[in-house]
């Protein structure tokens, strides 16, 4: 009895663990993955649904399932003043600027986001737009419009918004969106235009009033097939240099000085690894110069040739 129990929950969690991944599942493949029968399927939805889950069903040669925006949370998760916390926690992520975070911070923050009722939406909006935090290097791009970019890449459905070009013009674009990629501290989406007939990269500050509209698409090859070379070709964004330093200080003391800009790893009470993502080595130089201890280059080459070359020039301006 307890087994039946213990496994009803966990096809449970499954089934929404599946719904958040898809805007839409036709009832016998969602049934299928889940090994159930259909009937089982319409059960478990109904306990979703008492759980709090605004699951949608609907009937049909196209019926099957959704979860739609809810009108409340699901209770036992999360209270209003916690779930707008952790939405704009979600959205202070994707532009935080650290190396492999981005992207996951967009999947969480696209399922928190399509929770919320409409009135905890407004109230984080209102609360970005009063919050100062520690950007990253480019500009700051609304939640609503990552979340919506990323659901339209995620659905594989034609997206159309408006586009100001790098010389001001404002342009109409409908696509069939791809992937969205971070580079150089700015936000990229990777679509295929269907008025240029041909693949484009747009930068997501200059991208407002992202619509979905509805029509679903079969996704094309991309040249090259790697989202983020196609970007830093077509943007010519430069290609972010890792640098990592022996720092002959506590761990301790470093971490404040470098906050997000750095990830610092203890090797020692008295030294610590410091690794540094950033398209620029003027920067790395300029953090190490503030921590005012030795340190010890570990990589890359070009980062000891753009040391000599700043020490060289403060040399020759001391006589």
């Amino acid at each position: 009895m307890l087994d039946d129990v213990a496994n009803t929950s966990s096809r449970t969690l499954t089934l929404l663990s599946l719904l958040q991944t898809h805007r839409h599942w036709p009832g016998a493949q969602l049934a299928d993955r889940l090994g159930v029968s259909e009937r089982t399927l319409r059960r478990d939805v109904d306990r979703l649904r008492e759980l709090g889950y605004p699951v949608q069903a609907s009937r049909g040669t196209d019926g099957g399932y959704q979860l739609a925006p809810g009108a409340v949370l699901p209770p036992l998760l999360l209270d209003d003043d916690e779930a707008v916390a952790l939405a704009v926690g979600m959205a202070d992520a994707t532009q935080s600027g650290i190396a492999g975070a981005q992207e996951a911070a967009v999947r969480a923050l696209t399922k928190v986001v399509q929770a919320l009722p409409p009135r905890l939406r407004t109230r984080v909006n209102a609360l970005r737009a009063m919050t100062v935090s520690a950007p990253s290097t480019g500009p700051v791009v609304p939640a609503e419009v990552l979340t919506a970019i990323a659901r339209s890449c995620r659905d594989d459905e034609r997206l159309r918004f408006h586009y100001t070009t790098r010389g001001g013009t404002q342009t109409e674009r409908e696509v069939e969106p791809h992937r969205l990629v971070a580079l150089g501290g700015r936000w990229y989406l990777v679509a295929y235009d269907l008025t240029r007939h041909d693949w484009r990269s747009f930068r997501l500050d200059r991208l407002s009033e992202p619509r979905n509209t509805g029509a679903a698409f079969r996704q094309r090859p991309l040249p090259g097939g790697d989202a983020a070379a196609f970007v830093r070709t077509s943007a010519q964004v430069p290609a972010a240099y890792t640098v990592v330093v022996l720092v002959h200080a506590p761990a301790g003391r470093v971490r404040p000085l470098v906050g997000q800009w750095g990830a610092v790893e203890p090797v020692g009470p008295d030294r610590c690894r410091l690794t540094m993502v950033s398209t620029s080595l003027d920067w790395p130089t300029q953090a190490l110069g503030n921590i005012g201890a030795e340190f010890e280059v570990i990589g890359p080459p070009e980062f000891v040739a753009h040391l000599r070359d700043w020490g060289e020039r403060f040399l020759n301006a001391a006589g």
